[in-house]
Protein backbone atom coordinates (compact mmCIF):
# COMPACT_ATOMS: atom_id res chain seq x y z
CA UNK A 1 0.00 0.00 0.00
CA UNK A 2 1.14 3.57 -1.03
CA UNK A 3 2.60 5.96 2.18
CA UNK A 4 1.36 8.92 -0.22
CA UNK A 5 -1.30 10.77 1.28
CA UNK A 6 -4.69 10.41 0.04
CA UNK A 7 -5.67 13.99 -2.53
CA UNK A 8 -8.85 14.74 -3.91
CA UNK A 9 -8.99 15.39 -7.68
CA UNK A 10 -9.72 19.41 -8.62
CA UNK A 11 -13.26 20.48 -7.87
CA UNK A 12 -13.56 22.04 -11.17
CA UNK A 13 -12.43 18.49 -12.67
CA UNK A 14 -15.13 16.68 -10.78
CA UNK A 15 -17.77 19.31 -11.75
CA UNK A 16 -17.01 18.95 -15.23
CA UNK A 17 -16.21 15.12 -15.34
CA UNK A 18 -20.44 15.09 -14.04
CA UNK A 19 -21.47 17.13 -16.69
CA UNK A 20 -19.88 15.11 -19.46
CA UNK A 21 -21.17 11.93 -17.58
CA UNK A 22 -25.30 13.30 -18.00
CA UNK A 23 -24.74 14.36 -21.97
CA UNK A 24 -22.30 11.57 -22.94
CA UNK A 25 -21.00 14.33 -25.20
CA UNK A 26 -17.74 16.79 -24.44
CA UNK A 27 -19.30 19.18 -26.86
CA UNK A 28 -22.76 19.36 -25.47
CA UNK A 29 -20.70 19.44 -21.73
CA UNK A 30 -18.60 22.39 -22.93
CA UNK A 31 -22.18 24.01 -23.93
CA UNK A 32 -23.49 23.77 -20.69
CA UNK A 33 -20.48 25.17 -19.07
CA UNK A 34 -19.59 28.04 -21.59
CA UNK A 35 -16.12 26.79 -22.31
CA UNK A 36 -14.75 25.21 -25.13
CA UNK A 37 -14.62 21.45 -25.86
CA UNK A 38 -11.02 21.77 -25.65
CA UNK A 39 -11.28 22.99 -21.94
CA UNK A 40 -13.54 20.29 -20.89
CA UNK A 41 -10.73 17.86 -22.66
CA UNK A 42 -8.53 19.17 -20.65
CA UNK A 43 -9.84 19.11 -17.33
CA UNK A 44 -11.46 15.26 -18.06
CA UNK A 45 -7.37 14.60 -19.01
CA UNK A 46 -6.71 15.69 -15.71
CA UNK A 47 -9.08 14.05 -13.64
CA UNK A 48 -7.91 11.05 -15.08
CA UNK A 49 -3.95 11.34 -14.43
CA UNK A 50 -5.22 12.44 -11.11
CA UNK A 51 -6.87 9.34 -10.17
CA UNK A 52 -4.92 7.02 -12.46
CA UNK A 53 -7.44 5.48 -14.70
CA UNK A 54 -9.31 6.25 -17.73
CA UNK A 55 -12.74 6.95 -17.42
CA UNK A 56 -14.60 7.31 -21.15
CA UNK A 57 -14.56 4.95 -23.61
CA UNK A 58 -14.09 6.96 -26.96
CA UNK A 59 -15.22 5.70 -30.30
CA UNK A 60 -14.98 8.50 -32.45
CA UNK A 61 -16.87 11.55 -31.50
CA UNK A 62 -19.00 9.18 -29.60
CA UNK A 63 -17.51 8.77 -25.19
CA UNK A 64 -19.24 6.26 -22.95
CA UNK A 65 -18.58 6.04 -19.26
CA UNK A 66 -16.79 3.00 -18.03
CA UNK A 67 -17.99 0.88 -15.16
CA UNK A 68 -15.37 3.41 -13.34
CA UNK A 69 -16.48 6.16 -14.23
CA UNK A 70 -20.44 5.16 -13.46
CA UNK A 71 -19.12 4.74 -9.89
CA UNK A 72 -17.79 7.70 -9.93
CA UNK A 73 -20.52 10.00 -11.68
CA UNK A 74 -22.81 7.99 -9.03
CA UNK A 75 -20.77 9.66 -5.78
CA UNK A 76 -20.65 13.39 -7.20
CA UNK A 77 -24.10 13.28 -7.91
CA UNK A 78 -24.99 12.43 -3.91
CA UNK A 79 -21.89 15.20 -3.33
CA UNK A 80 -23.28 17.79 -5.17
CA UNK A 81 -27.19 17.13 -4.07
CA UNK A 82 -25.61 17.30 -0.48
CA UNK A 83 -23.56 21.07 -1.37
CA UNK A 84 -26.21 22.21 -3.15
CA UNK A 85 -28.84 21.42 0.15
CA UNK A 86 -26.18 23.27 2.40
CA UNK A 87 -26.19 26.13 0.19
CA UNK A 88 -30.15 26.18 -0.12
CA UNK A 89 -30.04 25.93 3.23
CA UNK A 90 -28.45 28.64 4.76
CA UNK A 91 -29.18 30.67 2.57
CA UNK A 92 -33.20 30.52 3.47
CA UNK A 93 -31.66 31.55 7.13
CA UNK A 94 -34.26 34.79 8.10
CA UNK A 95 -36.27 34.21 5.12
CA UNK A 96 -39.88 32.64 5.24
CA UNK A 97 -39.99 28.74 4.56
CA UNK A 98 -40.47 27.98 1.46
CA UNK A 99 -41.34 23.99 0.26
CA UNK A 100 -41.36 23.39 -3.74
CA UNK A 101 -43.68 20.46 -3.90
CA UNK A 102 -44.22 18.50 -7.54
CA UNK A 103 -46.92 16.20 -7.63
CA UNK A 104 -48.50 14.22 -10.36
CA UNK A 105 -51.64 15.97 -11.69
CA UNK A 106 -54.13 12.94 -10.69
CA UNK A 107 -52.77 12.55 -6.98
CA UNK A 108 -52.81 16.51 -6.74
CA UNK A 109 -56.16 16.70 -7.98
CA UNK A 110 -57.87 13.67 -6.62
CA UNK A 111 -55.99 13.76 -3.43
CA UNK A 112 -53.80 16.19 -2.50
CA UNK A 113 -55.58 19.85 -2.51
CA UNK A 114 -58.13 18.61 -0.34
CA UNK A 115 -55.67 18.04 2.29
CA UNK A 116 -52.91 20.61 1.97
CA UNK A 117 -54.92 22.73 4.67
CA UNK A 118 -54.36 19.94 7.44
CA UNK A 119 -50.38 20.68 6.71
CA UNK A 120 -51.01 24.77 6.71
CA UNK A 121 -51.87 24.19 10.21
CA UNK A 122 -49.11 22.25 11.54
CA UNK A 123 -46.75 24.59 10.04
CA UNK A 124 -48.47 27.76 9.09
CA UNK A 125 -45.45 30.19 8.23
CA UNK A 126 -44.87 27.51 5.28
CA UNK A 127 -44.75 29.41 1.83
CA UNK A 128 -45.95 25.73 -0.22
CA UNK A 129 -45.56 25.94 -3.51
CA UNK A 130 -47.36 23.37 -5.65
CA UNK A 131 -46.58 22.03 -9.33
CA UNK A 132 -47.88 19.12 -11.14
CA UNK A 133 -45.86 16.78 -13.53
CA UNK A 134 -46.41 13.55 -14.97
CA UNK A 135 -43.18 12.74 -15.06
CA UNK A 136 -40.52 12.73 -12.24
CA UNK A 137 -39.30 15.90 -12.02
CA UNK A 138 -35.33 17.23 -11.93
CA UNK A 139 -34.54 18.03 -8.27
CA UNK A 140 -32.08 20.62 -9.42
CA UNK A 141 -33.13 21.94 -12.50
CA UNK A 142 -36.84 22.26 -11.64
CA UNK A 143 -36.48 23.50 -8.02
CA UNK A 144 -38.38 20.89 -6.17
CA UNK A 145 -37.84 19.85 -2.98
CA UNK A 146 -39.82 16.80 -2.64
CA UNK A 147 -42.01 14.87 -5.59
CA UNK A 148 -45.14 12.36 -5.36
CA UNK A 149 -45.56 10.59 -8.33
CA UNK A 150 -46.82 6.80 -10.00
CA UNK A 151 -45.01 4.30 -10.35
CA UNK A 152 -43.35 1.38 -8.56
CA UNK A 153 -41.00 2.92 -6.55
CA UNK A 154 -37.98 2.44 -8.83
CA UNK A 155 -36.31 5.92 -8.90
CA UNK A 156 -32.83 5.33 -7.52
CA UNK A 157 -30.50 7.24 -6.18
CA UNK A 158 -33.97 8.70 -4.96
CA UNK A 159 -35.59 7.50 -1.25
CA UNK A 160 -39.23 6.28 -2.27
CA UNK A 161 -42.19 5.65 0.07
CA UNK A 162 -45.35 4.39 -0.98
CA UNK A 163 -47.99 6.45 0.14
CA UNK A 164 -50.92 4.47 -1.71
CA UNK A 165 -50.96 1.41 -3.62
CA UNK A 166 -53.25 2.40 -7.15
CA UNK A 167 -55.28 -0.36 -7.87
CA UNK A 168 -56.81 -0.56 -11.47
CA UNK A 169 -59.82 -1.86 -12.92
CA UNK A 170 -60.45 -3.65 -16.22
CA UNK A 171 -63.09 -1.34 -17.85
CA UNK A 172 -65.04 -0.90 -21.04
CA UNK A 173 -67.57 0.37 -22.43
CA UNK A 174 -70.78 -2.01 -22.59
CA UNK A 175 -70.31 -2.63 -26.37
CA UNK A 176 -66.88 -3.67 -26.27
CA UNK A 177 -68.27 -6.16 -23.20
CA UNK A 178 -70.08 -8.01 -25.95
CA UNK A 179 -66.97 -9.08 -27.78
CA UNK A 180 -65.62 -9.97 -24.56
CA UNK A 181 -66.57 -14.14 -23.22
CA UNK A 182 -63.16 -14.67 -21.43
CA UNK A 183 -59.74 -12.96 -20.60
CA UNK A 184 -58.02 -14.64 -23.95
CA UNK A 185 -60.10 -12.46 -25.34
CA UNK A 186 -58.28 -9.70 -24.67
CA UNK A 187 -55.67 -10.52 -27.31
CA UNK A 188 -57.61 -9.16 -30.07
CA UNK A 189 -59.26 -6.13 -28.60
CA UNK A 190 -57.06 -2.31 -28.47
CA UNK A 191 -55.45 -1.98 -24.96
CA UNK A 192 -55.13 1.13 -23.39
CA UNK A 193 -51.76 2.14 -21.66
CA UNK A 194 -50.22 4.53 -19.44
CA UNK A 195 -46.95 5.71 -21.03
CA UNK A 196 -45.42 5.75 -17.96
CA UNK A 197 -45.08 2.30 -17.75
CA UNK A 198 -45.10 -0.90 -20.27
CA UNK A 199 -45.42 -3.48 -17.33
CA UNK A 200 -48.80 -2.53 -16.16
CA UNK A 201 -50.85 -4.63 -18.84
CA UNK A 202 -48.50 -7.63 -19.12
CA UNK A 203 -48.68 -7.95 -15.55
CA UNK A 204 -52.27 -8.11 -15.64
CA UNK A 205 -52.46 -9.96 -18.46
CA UNK A 206 -50.54 -12.77 -16.82
CA UNK A 207 -52.49 -12.55 -13.48
CA UNK A 208 -55.08 -13.34 -15.72
CA UNK A 209 -52.99 -16.68 -17.45
CA UNK A 210 -53.69 -14.94 -20.74
CA UNK A 211 -49.89 -15.55 -22.33
CA UNK A 212 -49.78 -12.47 -25.21
CA UNK A 213 -46.85 -9.82 -25.97
CA UNK A 214 -48.05 -5.89 -25.76
CA UNK A 215 -48.49 -4.52 -29.31
CA UNK A 216 -46.02 -2.32 -30.32
CA UNK A 217 -49.17 -0.58 -31.71
CA UNK A 218 -51.11 -0.29 -28.55
CA UNK A 219 -52.46 3.30 -27.42
CA UNK A 220 -50.86 4.86 -24.94
CA UNK A 221 -51.79 8.19 -23.14
CA UNK A 222 -49.84 10.20 -20.78
CA UNK A 223 -52.07 10.85 -17.95
CA UNK A 224 -55.34 9.11 -16.39
CA UNK A 225 -58.07 11.37 -17.12
CA UNK A 226 -57.12 11.00 -20.91
CA UNK A 227 -56.76 7.02 -20.21
CA UNK A 228 -60.26 7.19 -18.41
CA UNK A 229 -61.62 9.44 -21.67
CA UNK A 230 -60.57 7.23 -24.17
CA UNK A 231 -62.04 4.36 -22.23
CA UNK A 232 -65.62 5.97 -22.26
CA UNK A 233 -65.37 6.94 -25.18
CA UNK A 234 -64.97 3.33 -27.03
CA UNK A 235 -61.05 3.43 -28.09
CA UNK A 236 -60.17 0.20 -26.32
CA UNK A 237 -60.32 -1.84 -22.75
CA UNK A 238 -58.72 0.36 -20.29
CA UNK A 239 -57.19 0.24 -16.73
CA UNK A 240 -59.17 2.91 -14.63
CA UNK A 241 -57.84 3.76 -10.94
CA UNK A 242 -60.58 2.44 -8.68
CA UNK A 243 -61.97 5.62 -7.67
CA UNK A 244 -62.59 6.77 -10.59
CA UNK A 245 -64.12 3.51 -12.07
CA UNK A 246 -66.83 3.07 -9.24
CA UNK A 247 -68.08 6.36 -10.63
CA UNK A 248 -68.52 5.29 -14.51
CA UNK A 249 -69.72 2.12 -13.40
CA UNK A 250 -72.58 3.55 -11.69
CA UNK A 251 -73.56 5.68 -14.78
CA UNK A 252 -73.24 2.71 -16.93
CA UNK A 253 -70.73 4.54 -19.17
CA UNK A 254 -68.45 1.47 -18.54
CA UNK A 255 -68.77 -2.24 -17.08
CA UNK A 256 -66.01 -4.67 -15.50
CA UNK A 257 -66.01 -7.53 -17.44
CA UNK A 258 -64.21 -10.09 -15.21
CA UNK A 259 -65.93 -8.09 -12.03
CA UNK A 260 -64.03 -5.77 -9.38
CA UNK A 261 -61.31 -5.72 -7.54
CA UNK A 262 -58.31 -8.01 -9.71
CA UNK A 263 -55.94 -6.49 -9.03
CA UNK A 264 -56.52 -6.95 -5.39
CA UNK A 265 -54.18 -10.39 -5.05
CA UNK A 266 -51.73 -9.38 -7.76
CA UNK A 267 -48.04 -9.22 -6.04
CA UNK A 268 -47.41 -6.28 -4.44
CA UNK A 269 -44.76 -5.22 -6.81
CA UNK A 270 -46.56 -5.86 -9.54
CA UNK A 271 -49.54 -3.07 -8.79
CA UNK A 272 -48.24 0.63 -9.39
CA UNK A 273 -48.90 3.36 -6.50
CA UNK A 274 -48.41 6.82 -5.48
CA UNK A 275 -44.91 7.43 -4.21
CA UNK A 276 -43.35 10.15 -1.83
CA UNK A 277 -39.87 10.84 -3.74
CA UNK A 278 -36.62 13.22 -2.66
CA UNK A 279 -32.92 12.84 -2.33
CA UNK A 280 -32.29 11.48 0.86
CA UNK A 281 -30.37 14.88 1.38
CA UNK A 282 -33.47 17.18 1.54
CA UNK A 283 -34.89 15.48 4.58
CA UNK A 284 -31.68 17.27 6.14
CA UNK A 285 -34.34 20.47 6.44
CA UNK A 286 -36.51 20.68 8.97
CA UNK A 287 -39.15 22.04 6.39
CA UNK A 288 -39.05 19.46 3.99
CA UNK A 289 -38.71 17.06 6.95
CA UNK A 290 -41.90 17.96 8.05
CA UNK A 291 -43.82 18.41 5.31
CA UNK A 292 -42.56 14.24 4.03
CA UNK A 293 -43.59 13.41 8.01
CA UNK A 294 -47.28 14.84 7.84
CA UNK A 295 -47.47 13.11 4.10
CA UNK A 296 -46.46 9.99 4.95
CA UNK A 297 -48.76 9.84 7.85
CA UNK A 298 -51.97 10.79 6.04
CA UNK A 299 -54.11 7.52 5.31
CA UNK A 300 -54.33 8.56 1.76
CA UNK A 301 -56.59 5.22 1.18
CA UNK A 302 -59.17 7.44 2.62
CA UNK A 303 -60.08 9.64 0.15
Amino acid sequence: MSDRPFRLPPLNALRVFHTVVRHRSFRAAADELLVTPQAVSQQIKLLEETLGLELFERKGRVIEPNEQAILLAHYIQSAFEEMEEGVRRVTKVGRRIRINVNASPYFATRYLLDRLARFRETMPDADLRLTTMVDLPDFVADDVDVAIQWGYGTWKPYEATLLLYDYKEICCTPETARKIASPDDLKDLALLHPVLSDRLWPDVLAHLGVKAEVSQAAIRFQDAATMRRATVAGLGVGLISTIDAEEDLKLGKLVAPFGRGIMRDMPAGHVPGFYLVLPKAHRRVSAIAAFCKWIAEEDWAQS
